[in-house]
């Protein structure tokens, strides 16, 4: 998620430096791009990892 904010304000530099307007529109465009894909990548983030067939056969928590 690093790699995809620093991308996008690399662009939003670049476009600067190269006489690019920055308005309104621009600026809520480059902060959606930064924003909306960690925010969907958080949301599908699995969480923890369902027991497998062996783990529920062999019941690996049990105390030896």
């Amino acid at each position: 998620m690093q790699a995809w904010v620093v991308a996008v304000a690399v662009v939003a530099v670049a476009s600067i430096a190269f006489g690019v307007r920055m308005t309104l529109g621009t600026a809520a465009a480059l902060l959606a791009l930064c924003v909306v894909p960690p925010a969907i990548l958080l949301v599908l983030w699995p969480g923890s990892e369902p027991p497998t067939i062996a783990e529920v056969l062999h019941d690996v928590d049990r105390r030896t």
